[in-house]
């Protein structure tokens, strides 16, 4: 029984040093594997492209995007929450589209703009009647015929007219000492238009005229006067005159409008952004679209101080002479205003989008480009003066509307 006891109490030791020798090998693995964890070396990859892995921060080969550090198996991310990894599609977009930084220089500023030929309203003249009566023959019945000053467009036969005549005929046959009084009628037949040529010829022939012409004082175009102007430009087709032979006119009405089309405006549009560039005098290049080849050296004569109704741009008014007529009115004309020589900080046109109240570029981070508001001044020469929101290091994308189109948070292969 004695020696089965000691037998027993060898087995128990022998238990307790198998169990002390397995507890310091595990000990010993967990040790190395801790140790193995802290000498492994940082790696880094690429986010869109992960089969890129550097062992040193740089950039990726093939989309220029900057590395960042490699998760291993054995780490894990936390405290990261469902919004940033469900972001809106409007807030980043990835991909490999050009860059580009503010620059600072002086810039001189051309604007382009758009406008047209119209008559010049300063030397647009019109025929009135200076007597009221009958229109008994019409010389010009049609828009858009050729009138020269002193040219006869029409006889009125006036009763007032031929009462008239008459007193100055009976003066001078039965009065020819009174001069007051044959001088006040003549001056009375020059008051209704009656040239001294006219009233001479009447004292010569001692017969009053049954009718009367009227002559214009005007070179030009002929118009009807009630044809509605739709912005300096007239209704172009060359319908007949409202005025017929036969129609009565009341003393003081106006017959016709007369253009003259030698001399000529160009209206063209400046937009708001571009209205403190845009001075009386600023030269200006004109490109008319009936004669593309040449270009037409002036200057800004008049700004509107004012919107036209349903416009939200201005029109700057330049007189141009047009002596042979080869520009016809109402045509189409590309203008390049010499604005203002600015200093600031540019970026291109194509990296700035106007979001109306707003203007925003797409700013580069490390995980893509996301909209970043900026505050823009002048534009020209297809560059915006940037006066806030980006600094010198900033990286924006060059055509920032590419990345708001229908296909703009797609990321881009390679």
């Amino acid at each position: 029984m004695k020696d089965f006891k000691m037998v027993n109490l060898k087995d128990k030791k022998g238990v307790y040093v198998l169990m002390i020798l397995l507890l310091a090998f595990f000990s010993s693995c967990e040790f190395f594997a801790d140790k193995k964890a802290h000498e492994h070396t940082t790696q880094y990859t690429c986010p869109m492209h992960p089969e890129i892995i550097e062992d040193e921060f740089g950039s990726c080969p093939i989309c220029k995007m900057d590395l960042v550090p490699k998760l291993t198996e054995a780490e894990q991310v936390k405290d990261v929450s469902l919004e940033s990894l469900l972001q809106p599609t409007n807030n980043l977009v990835v991909s490999k589209i050009g860059l580009t930084k503010i620059s600072e220089s002086e810039e001189e500023i051309t604007i382009d703009a758009l406008g047209f030929t119209a008559y010049n309203d300063n030397y647009t003249g019109t025929v009135a009647a200076r007597f009221g009566g009958r229109i008994e023959k019409m010389y010009l019945k049609y828009n858009y015929q050729d009138v020269n000053n002193g040219q006869k467009v029409l006889e009125l036969y006036s009763p007032e007219m031929l009462t008239a005549q008459e007193e100055l005929l009976f003066l001078v046959k039965n009065d020819a000492g009174n001069d007051i009084l044959i001088q006040a009628a003549k001056q009375k037949l020059q008051l209704l238009g009656v040239s001294a040529q006219q009233i001479n010829q009447i004292i010569k022939t001692k017969k009053s005229n049954f009718t009367l012409p009227v002559y214009s004082s005007y070179t030009g175009h002929i118009h009807d006067v009630n044809e509605e102007e739709q912005g300096m430009q007239l209704n172009m087709n060359t319908t007949q005159l409202q005025l017929r032979e036969g129609m009565y006119v009341n003393k003081g009405d106006i017959l016709f409008k007369v253009y003259n089309p030698e001399h000529l405006w160009v209206l063209v549009d400046v937009y708001t952004h571009q209205q403190k560039m845009v001075k009386v005098g600023s030269q200006v290049s004109l490109t008319v679209e009936t004669h593309p080849d040449k270009e037409i050296q002036a200057k800004i004569n008049f700004i509107e101080p004012f919107f036209r109704e349903g416009a939200k741009t201005i029109k700057a008014r330049i007189n141009i002479d047009n002596p042979n007529q080869h520009l016809p009115v109402g045509a189409q004309v590309k203008a390049k205003i010499k604005a203002e020589t600015l200093s600031g900080n540019w970026l291109p046109e194509s990296a700035v989008i106007s979001l109306g109240l707003h203007e925003v570029v797409m700013l580069k981070t490390a995980a893509g480009f996301k909209v970043h508001q900026v505050e823009t001044g002048y534009r020209g020469n297809a560059k915006v003066q940037v006066l806030k929101g980006l600094s010198a290091k900033d990286e924006v994308a060059v055509n920032a509307q590419y990345l708001i189109d229908s296909e703009s948070f797609i990321a881009i292969k390679p």
